[in-house]
Parts: C-alpha cells; sequence; structure tokens
C-alpha cells in the first residue's frame, strides 16, 4: 500500500517552528521523535491554516 504525503515537508517544518517543536525534530531524531500530543497539535493547526486559506 503506498502512502501519500498529506503535508509537504515545508509545512510541517513551518508549523514545528511556530509550535516551538523543531528542536525536536532537529536534534532528536527526525519526525518520529516528536510526541503524539505534538502531532497532534501540529495537524490541529494545518487544518486551522487550511481553514483560514479557505475562508478567504
Amino acid at each position: 500500500m503506498s502512502r501519500s504525503k498529506i503535508m509537504s515537508e515545508q509545512l510541517k517544518t513551518e508549523i514545528a517552528h511556530e509550535l516551538g517543536v523543531y528542536n525536536t525534530v532537529k536534534n532528536e531524531g527526525g519526525w518520529g521523535s516528536v510526541t503524539s500530543r505534538d502531532c497532534g497539535n501540529m495537524v490541529k493547526k494545518a487544518i486551522e491554516m487550511a481553514n483560514r486559506s479557505y475562508q478567504k
């Protein structure tokens, strides 16, 4: 089964910086080192961003 990327690497990095978790990604082993809670917060932020751009 092929998994497509939903969020671009650039968007994930931007959101991680905004939420203060990018240092975890950079220094502690990549995206797999981000906690489930932080991943959920990143998804929530991406949805908020998509909703804002959709409403324009």
